[in-house]
């Protein structure tokens, strides 16, 4: 078997420097009171082990931290040892945490933590537990201090650890058959799926946004803290409206629209995307167990400047995709990224099973996100925008459509059967809902028709 790699090491693959920070940690805010050889329970034998891991391991206590350079950048790094008493997290590992979150917090650069942990010591009882509220306060403060936190899964990640430190990052990395768990493996019911608990299980839900493995992470890495790196601010300037990728004159009916939109060789957002950044990583996933294929969201580099996106595929949307776009628009919003919109879809999934996810409370998010965002939203509608699933996507005021698209408040079809009509007179129903690009302007929903000129 393999020996896991060091903390160090770790540092080593992916950072072109590393400066640990001098003592237990820098802040100690909120530390319990020092306490005796063997903790604050007394627990017998706890100085000596703690003794041995140092020796075994050559460090002080179970977390690292300091500031590195990362792909030239300058972040504030967090690594546990997880030969260290299993990386867990105890009264000491607390402060070095909480001083790590706090120094990227004032000197205002990206935080990135190598996680490996077992979860809390058992040793300090409830004083190590307590360190997860410490945790958590600490993020709270890096949020509103709109400063990106990347965090990196080895394994193990389960515990306080993962649900504080790892799944409380920005954007979540993980290595290939890491044990990625809240329950750690002697502790779970003995029926437990095994899959669920890995990086990949992870990934597939929705909680893990690449898996990355270890000859690409530096890379990776370096890309994200590129992206996320130097946010112009609370006020940037709004995304550019991409070109037109199509060159056709406006669709004399409203049939002719919905055709030119339902066409399979029409370009897709990934064809929008290509074009329009010069590089772009991926977020993925809701947070709630949820991936919708259908939705890509990230963030891209156009020209020197960084813009957060959301966009739809042409397939039906489902609540895990509204609520993805939701948390790219929030998370650009707090670091201070202008976010671009691509609006695509017959409609939202109404099946059983996206009701049963919840897509009218998905849907309300993803409005609301938008609706709320301070930084400035630009949406191009660039195929079919079927009702309140595309319109969730869709920035008042500043909504711009291509000339094969359309926008309705409902399909053609659906609408003449609502209305008792023979499909028969599904093209002339067309007509009358006004969805062509041309009529959208006209009744002030879109604020123009790009074409392969624009820029």
């Amino acid at each position: 078997m393999r020996e896991r790699p060091t903390a160090r090491e770790v540092i080593a693959l992916v950072t072109d420097d590393f400066a640990a920070a001098a003592g237990p940690g820098a802040s100690g805010v909120g530390a319990a009171p020092a306490a005796g050889p063997d903790g604050p329970l007394g627990w017998a034998g706890y100085g000596s082990a703690r003794a041995r891991a140092r020796e075994r391991t050559g460090e002080e206590e179970s977390v690292l931290h300091g500031t590195a350079t990362v792909g030239g950048r300058p972040v504030v790094l967090v690594a546990f040892e997880f030969g260290f008493l299993g990386g867990s997290l105890g009264r000491a590992a607390g402060d070095r945490l909480v001083a790590a979150y706090d120094l990227a917090r004032e000197r205002r650069v990206p935080m990135v933590s190598l996680v490996a942990t077992g979860g809390s010591r058992m040793q300090e009882g409830m004083v190590a537990l307590t360190q997860l509220q410490r945790v958590a306060a600490a993020t709270v403060r890096l949020r509103a201090s709109g400063v990106p936190h990347v965090a990196v899964l080895r394994d193990p990640s389960t515990g306080g650890g993962w649900a504080t430190v790892g799944a409380g990052a920005d954007v979540v990395l993980a290595l290939p058959a890491a044990q990625v768990a809240f329950a750690g493996s002697r502790v779970r019911p003995p029926d437990a799926d095994p899959a669920a608990t890995t990086a990949e299980g992870q990934w597939s839900s929705g909680h893990v946004d690449a898996v990355v493995p270890p000859r690409e992470l530096r890379e990776t890495l370096a890309r994200w803290v590129r992206l996320l790196s130097g946010a112009p601010g609370p006020a940037p300037e709004p995304a550019p409206v991409p070109r037109a990728l199509v060159a056709v004159g406006p669709p004399g009916t409203g049939w002719v629209a919905v055709g030119r939109a339902r066409d399979p060789r029409r370009p897709r957002a990934g064809a929008y995307l290509d074009a329009y950044f010069d590089e772009r990583a991926t977020v993925r996933g809701d947070r709630a167990g949820g991936v919708d294929p259908g939705m890509e969201c990230g963030f891209g580099l156009r020209a020197g400047r960084v813009v957060a996106y959301a966009a739809q595929d042409g397939s039906a949307t489902r609540p895990a995709g509204f609520r993805t776009a939701a948390r790219l628009v929030r998370l650009a919003d707090r670091l201070g990224f202008p976010v671009l919109t691509l609006i695509d879809t017959p409609g939202a999934a109404n099946d059983a099973e996206a009701e049963r996810a919840g897509a009218g409370p998905a849907i309300a998010e993803a409005f609301a996100a938008i609706a709320g965002a301070r930084v400035p939203v630009t949406s191009l509608l660039i195929g079919e925008g079927g009702s309140g699933g595309a319109l969730a996507l869709a920035a008042a005021g500043s909504t711009w459509a291509t000339p094969d698209s359309y926008f309705s408040v409902i399909a053609p079809e659906l609408a003449a059967a609502i209305l008792k009509r023979p499909p028969d007179r599904t093209p002339a129903t067309a007509d009358q809902l006004r969805l062509r690009p041309q009529d959208l302007v006209d009744l002030g929903v879109v604020r123009g028709i790009v074409t392969p000129g624009d820029d």
